[in-house]
């Protein structure tokens, strides 16, 4: 208006869609501004995390069906590739990680020739949908990153502790990766194990101080010019995460944590759905949490393979006159994606299901298990659980200390299925033996292994294993297999399109902003 000219420059990352300049063009500025795309999918957040830093990516495919996001994660996997090299073997589960490995390699053949000759680096990729498994990110998780997580949500790899953490009147941003040496020996470890090991730390360095005491001036010049900021630090650490330990147990203990964990764990197990489902009543009638009460009801459904319509209704009905009933879509979609589904009466069908199936050739068996699957999003857990003993056998009591298996995670309870599953696929090299498990999670597996001639790969690179979580993964899962890397001699990477919990998961879904 003032007849100045000004040039304008959009830039979108991490990638231009078309639909982007149709909106410009729609609003008659498309010949006024140009546009850029800055391909800036991987952001490294730790030694052995990527993400996407997609959170979206979550409701966009899972709940609405949007596609958008395939090519980027195809686009970070091919730039992968070009860096360190093909990847010798390649698993996956899941109708996203199919459609996401198929626009990847599609890029790969494009530019064959550029990487044929390279040696591989990373031996297995695998890619997981997240609706194979909602269980685990619907937990609460117990170990220190997690917990973190869950109480001050971690954002981008760094968290603010508030003034109750802090101490002082400020709030402090703090990066959360493997060079805070105080929270990189506790952040895998579960929460009951972190006050002791955080007192021994003080005392050791208490110890290291008080050794000042009796030093000469030489010896006191060495100290100060070398040991004493690398202390100095490491105190001030230490006192931040006492602090966020204290302020996790006190809104725990306000919440009663224990008898949450209780009913999950009963869920879990599949003992005492009454009383776990008078829980959850009593939880929405107390209006704790409009997020949390979600995520019960959730819970309660995919374990139990759907409520029953008694229950679906009067919980739902609680629900909505408890929290208000702007959150009716919500319901919608938290049905659509299956994660809180009403039993039909159709759903007796897993009994004839499992007649039919003994009777017709598996071949035909599986049609009509995918005939039957795509009627309601089903999950099937009870099944999936004892055929992979996600459920450790209570025979003894579980050290939280020395841990026996991935089960720590969550207080020896539960192994998650997302990890269970790339245990039992890179122990069989493959899906082999693990066709009824596929069924009951609906299929779309795939394998493609020996991709590159076993000579051709250096026997360090097969130890390494890139899992790409397509929807989000928690923390309690990174935890699980870096447990299970530490056991079995693997290394994990990951690549997430966003870190999840289950208050996120639960807000993606929710049509109520808070």
């Amino acid at each position: 208006m003032a007849g100045r000219t000004r040039r304008y420059k959009v830039i979108f990352s991490p990638q231009k869609f078309y639909a982007c300049e149709m909106v410009l063009e729609e609003e008659g500025i498309y010949g006024d501004v140009s546009c850029d795309e800055w391909a800036f999918s991987l952001l490294p957040l730790d030694v052995d995390l990527l993400s996407m830093e997609l959170p979206e990516f979550f409701r966009d495919y899972f709940l609405e069906g949007n596609q958008r996001w395939i090519n980027t994660v195809a686009q970070a996997l091919h730039l992968l590739s070009n860096l360190y090299g093909p990847f010798a073997n390649c698993y996956g589960i899941g109708r996203c990680a199919k459609m996401v490995y198929e626009t990847w390699r599609e890029l790969e053949e494009e530019e064959e020739g550029e990487i044929k000759g390279r040696k591989p680096e990373i031996g297995h990729i695998f890619l997981l949908d997240r609706d194979v498994d909602f269980v685990t990110a619907l937990c609460s998780q117990v170990v220190y990153e997690g917990l973190v997580d869950d109480t001050f949500r971690i954002k981008c790899g760094s968290v603010d502790f508030g003034p109750d953490v802090t101490s002082s009147d400020k709030s402090l941003k703090v990066l959360l990766n493997a060079q805070d040496k105080v929270f990189n020996e506790i952040r895998n470890e579960h929460f009951s194990n972190v006050f002791g090991f955080l007192s021994q730390k003080a005392r050791n360095l208490q110890a290291q101080y008080d050794r000042r005491r009796g030093m000469d001036i030489k010896q006191m010049k060495n100290f100060v010019s070398q040991e004493l900021k690398g202390l100095k630090q490491e105190h001030q650490l230490l006192s931040l995460h006492i602090g966020a330990c204290e302020s996790i147990m006190k809104k725990k203990t306000k919440q009663d944590f224990q008898e949450l964990i209780k009913t999950e764990h009963a869920l879990l197990e599949g003992f005492n759905i009454r009383e776990s489902t008078s829980y959850i009543e009593e939880h929405i009638d107390r209006q704790v949490s409009p997020i949390e009460s979600l995520r019960l009801m959730c819970l309660l459904s995919i374990t139990e393979n759907g409520l029953v319509p008694k229950d679906y209704r009067s919980l739902k009905t609680q629900y909505l006159q408890s929290y208000g009933p702007e959150h009716l879509l919500t319901f919608s979609n938290l049905r659509r994606t299956g994660l809180l589904t009403e039993q039909v009466p159709g759903d007796t069908l897993t009994a004839v299901e499992n007649k039919v199936s003994k009777l017709v050739t598996d071949k035909a068996a599986g049609k009509l298990t995918d005939a039957f699957s795509s009627l309601a999003k089903r999950s099937n857990f009870r099944g999936i659980s004892k055929k992979l003993g996600l459920i450790p056998r209570g025979d003894s009591e579980y050290d939280l200390k020395v841990p026996r298996d991935m089960a720590y995670v969550f207080s020896g309870a539960y192994v998650p299925l997302s990890c269970r599953i790339i245990e039992q696929v890179l122990e069989r090299r493959g899906w082999l033996g693990l066709e009824e498990v596929v069924r009951l999670l609906n299929g779309n597996e795939f394998a493609v292994t020996d991709m590159i001639p076993e000579e051709n790969a250096p026997s360090d690179s097969l130890r390494l294993v890139l899992v790409v979580f397509l929807g989000g993964c928690t923390f309690s899962e990174i935890s699980a297999l870096r447990f299970l890397g530490r056991e079995r001699g693997y290394r994990f990477i990951f690549l997430t399109t966003a870190v999840t919990n289950s208050a996120r998961l639960m807000e993606a879904m929710s049509e109520v902003k808070t």
